[in-house]
């Protein structure tokens, strides 16, 4: 018997299969067919090709070049600096121009900082027993002593300004005070302006010179207005009406992020500028514009939080008649504007044009252009997934329906060479008459 059944098996290995095509009178399944049908051909067609633009090849290597120039002066009246006249060359930094730029809009000035000795926390002059302060320790928690042994000698201070000296300096009845250290003296202040000192940065104005190009496509433009006029960049300002005038008025810039210009200057914060690209070659180069978005990049929810704002220390030093140096140290608030470019481009045919290559940005990007390959590749798809559809429609033909013996002894028969019967049962051998074919 085993060997009986291991012998059918292998000469069942010399069996051929050819498809055997059956027309079925069923209206159902033949609806079914049909809807699917036309359910795949409208996502190949509708999907695929019209809104994916399935047909094209894509190039994603966006490169970008972003200059940006700040216009606009201040003027200040302060205890530290007197009267003093600001300029892009003093409240913008870097200066030189780059995609990240930071306006200052607020300050705290420490003039004549020398390195000497002083107390850790709040003084500004020398400590003198008869001069009553309170220390102020509690802001520096490391800085804090009862007695000169709380203070290592050469021990930086955690969080502080300097190295301590091993003196603990106290005001006079009090048994808590602050290490005496080895800094810059006197030490930051930690009074900042109530109100920004460069709070009329507000109407500051900045250009934004944005360069794109696809190199697979060698497309390239620029969002500023091809003129010759001189005076068109000095006299506008980007609206909708000029599109290809990229200078903004920084106020502007805020409020279209949804913030308050003087509210922001005071603690600093951070706002994105983003350029989009999007652009259909097949359509007029005229057709590419830039579009504006803006967005407050900081969390504006913790505004009133100790990790608010946008602020850091820089200094400016100089050496007196004695050749000892001495410095201006300032924390400086303000808010730091993030420029970034995305573009996407499709195209059928080539529309070079020229563009000097410039420093390439980072950024999402695509840009397609018709090729022959992706084209057959998603036919292909489509094509198979038409067949899925009639695989699907046999599944419900052959074992769903009431009637599903009957059609698989119409797909399904064996034939030999040597007898002119079906091996198959009477009803799977498709002997039936067109009465029973028609009653179903």
């Amino acid at each position: 018997m085993g060997q009986v059944a291991w012998k059918a098996f292998f000469m069942s290995l010399f069996d051929y299969k050819t498809e055997k095509y059956v027309i079925a009178k069923n209206k159902k399944v033949g609806v079914l067919y049909r809807v699917v049908q036309l359910s795949i051909l409208a996502y190949l067609v509708g999907w695929v090709f019209v809104v994916k633009k399935g047909y094209q090849d894509t190039d994603t290597s966006l490169q970008s070049s972003v200059i940006t120039k700040l216009k606009g002066v201040a003027f200040t009246n302060t205890s530290e600096l007197g009267e003093r006249l600001w300029d892009v060359a003093d409240y913008v930094i870097p200066p030189q121009g780059e995609s990240v730029f930071f306006v200052m809009t607020n300050l705290i000035v420490t003039p004549n900082q020398r390195q000497s000795t002083c107390p850790e926390v709040g003084r500004t002059e020398p400590f003198d027993p008869q001069t009553p302060a309170k220390p102020g320790s509690a802001s520096i928690p490391d800085a804090l002593c009862d007695e000169d042994t709380d203070c290592l000698e050469g021990e930086a201070v955690v969080a502080g300004n300097g190295v301590k000296t091993g003196r603990c300096l106290k005001d006079r009845g009090s048994t808590t005070g602050t290490c005496e250290i080895l800094a810059w003296c006197p030490v930051e202040k930690k009074s900042k302006p109530k109100k920004p000192l460069l709070g009329s940065a507000e109407n500051f104005t900045v250009y934004i010179k944005n360069s794109i190009r696809f190199p697979k496509f060698k497309f390239s433009k620029m969002n500023v207005l091809a003129t010759d006029n001189e005076s068109y960049l000095k006299t506008c300002r980007y609206s909708q009406e000029h599109p290809y005038c990229p200078i903004f008025v920084l106020g502007n810039i805020v409020r279209w992020a949804g913030g308050d210009f003087q509210e922001m200057a005071s603690e600093g914060g951070v706002i994105g500028i983003r350029i989009e690209w999007n652009c259909d070659l097949d359509k007029a180069p005229s057709e590419c514009n830039p579009h504006y978005s803006f967005s407050r990049l900081d969390n504006k929810s913790a505004e009133r939080s100790i990790s608010s704002g946008y602020n850091f220390r820089f200094a400016k030093y100089f050496r007196d008649a004695e050749g000892v140096d001495y410095r201006m140290l300032i924390k400086a608030y303000g808010i730091r504007f993030d420029v970034m470019v995305n573009g996407k481009v499709r195209a059928q045919a080539t529309m070079p044009q020229s563009l000097e290559g410039e420093k390439v940005e980072g950024g999402s990007s695509e840009a397609g252009k018709f090729n022959i390959i992706p084209t057959i590749i998603n036919i292909s798809s489509g094509l198979a997934l038409m067949g899925a559809g009639a695989f699907f429609c046999d599944l419900v033909l052959l074992y769903l329906i009431k009637k599903s013996n009957f059609y698989r002894g119409k797909k399904y028969e064996e034939v030999k060479c040597s007898s002119r019967k079906s091996l198959s049962s009477p009803t799977l051998n498709g002997n039936q008459s067109p009465d029973q074919l028609d009653g179903l």
